[in-house]
């Protein structure tokens, strides 16, 4: 915290208006149901129940409260605020200190930033959350859109809101900027709340439709923006390499011989999908040509990829799990990149591109490009995250992610019958930094394709592009 006369008087005038305001804040809540409704609907979907949460600016207590924590902390530099606060929600801890030089030797799996209009060092206080964040904490900063100062100061004269003379506007790119020299990196920024007070119908249709809309959507009221620390790289991370198969024979031993070894140990789990054609027999010979190579052979229940898949993570021991395609269409020889993007913690979640680089001979038919490029677009709308390819079978995620992504398989509208678009949604949904990565794409040598039935798999896919749409988008 910098100190300096001007500075500090600013601190201290904050803190005594919001002492003054203290008396009105729990009728203010009241009276404005409908926005801190809004505002926690969407503080729900990021926020895990049962978590342990530290909320910066916590007035009296009311959004940490309602959040749900096992473990919640709230600091805030107004001291009756906190003081109401402590007699409202007994069970969270309220600390009366401020927000720019505090240090609780803690660590949490959430920090909300809120009223960040009313802070005077909005560094000092991002440099403080990163003392509290472990690997996996997601930042959570709260801000107007600036384009409505004018409404809200007149709001303030009329009396419809409290008189704050909040003194920090922020746009977009200066919350981007700030996150980033903090040492953070931004997942992504939803905007809410386009129309904060609550008229029937009229209300429903603004927030959550039309505030979703482009144009529209630079317009809302509410910026919420989600980060992540950018720590020190993890090493010697093992892998586990999944290659769902079904009848890939051919394809096997060249898999085996072509495979790096990666991180602290590597092991390659084939996952038969009842095979016809003796690919668990060519497995078990590879077993015992290449015991160095670590290979398990796994009996998938012989529904579809995805459930082949989920067998198969279910049964890995390793740290990083990574899909392989037993077609061989994505070269081995580039796995060691998504090892060293997820080491290195340049994402969360490392999605393969095969539509980048150029494609070998007629690997991808034109009709499929065309349908992978539509919902490359769905998806990036949806999702608020560039997606270039989402049915490329090579994804790389953390094992402890996935267990997490697991809890939302089947609440997508329909079953995912190649689990790409459950990856994908359920790394979305659990603020993973997703991250595209070019790979080349080669013409299947051996067998044949299963992407088969594209007119079914496309209204598959567009069914659960739906269902995302409505619980992530227009929430």
């Amino acid at each position: 915290m910098i100190d300096f006369p001007y500075l500090n008087q600013l601190r201290k005038d904050i803190a005594e208006k919001n002492d003054s305001i203290t008396p009105r804040r729990i009728k203010w809540i009241r009276g404005n149901s409908y926005y801190y409704k809004q505002l926690l609907k969407t503080l729900k979907f990021i926020v895990e129940p049962e978590s342990r949460v530290l909320h910066i600016r916590s007035s009296i207590g009311f959004v940490l409260n309602e959040l749900n924590p096992s473990y919640g902390v709230g600091i805030d530099d107004s001291k009756l605020q906190t003081e109401e606060a402590a007699k409202l929600y007994p069970k969270h801890k309220f600390i009366n200190q401020s927000p720019e030089s505090f240090n609780l030797g803690e660590k949490f799996d959430y920090i909300l930033i809120t009223s960040l209009e009313d802070i005077v060092d909005v560094k000092a206080v991002l440099d403080c959350a990163y003392k509290h964040c472990h690997e996996r904490t997601r930042v959570i900063v709260v801000h107007y859109n600036y384009l409505w100062e004018p409404l809200t100061v007149l709001a303030e004269k009329t009396r419809l809101r409290i008189p704050q003379k909040l003194h920090n506007w922020f746009g977009g790119e200066d919350v981007s900027n700030m996150l980033r020299i903090s040492n953070f990196d931004k997942i992504i920024q939803r905007r809410i709340i386009l129309f904060p007070f609550f008229i029937p119908i009229l209300s429903y249709i603004l927030n959550r439709f039309i505030a979703q809309l482009p144009i529209f959507n630079s317009l809302s009221l509410i910026r919420v923006n989600v980060a992540r620390p950018l720590m020190e790289e993890n090493k010697n991370l093992s892998v586990s390499i999944v290659i769902p198969c079904r009848n890939e024979a051919g394809n096997i031993e060249d898999a085996v011989k072509r495979i790096p070894k990666l991180g602290a140990n590597t092991e390659i789990i084939f996952g038969d999908d009842k095979s016809t054609d003796g690919t668990p027999d060519i497995v078990r010979e590879m077993m015992k040509k290449y015991p160095e190579k670590n290979i398990r052979l796994v009996d998938s229940p012989g529904i579809c990829k995805s459930m082949n898949v989920w067998t198969c993570f279910d049964a890995a021991k390793n740290d990083v799990l990574m899909i392989l395609d037993a077609d061989l269409t994505v070269i081995p020889e580039e796995l060691p990149y998504f090892y060293e993007a997820i080491s290195k913690r340049h994402g969360e979640f490392i999605n393969g591109s095969r539509l980048v680089y150029p494609m070998h001979n007629q690997a991808m038919p034109f009709f499929n490009v065309l349908g992978n490029k539509f919902f490359s677009m769905a998806f990036t709308y949806i999702l608020d995250t560039p997606i270039k390819d989402t049915l490329c079978g090579t994804k790389v995620l953390l094992r402890t992610d996935f267990e997490k992504i697991k809890k939302l398989r089947g609440t997508w509208g329909i079953n995912d019958r190649w689990g790409d678009y459950e990856l994908i949604f359920g790394a979305a949904k659990q603020n993973l930094k997703i991250v595209d990565l070019p790979v080349h794409y080669y013409e299947r040598t051996y067998g044949e394709t299963k992407m088969t039935g594209r007119i079914k798999n496309g209204l598959i896919m567009l069914k659960m592009c739906r269902t995302a749409l409505l619980k992530i988008k227009f929430r």
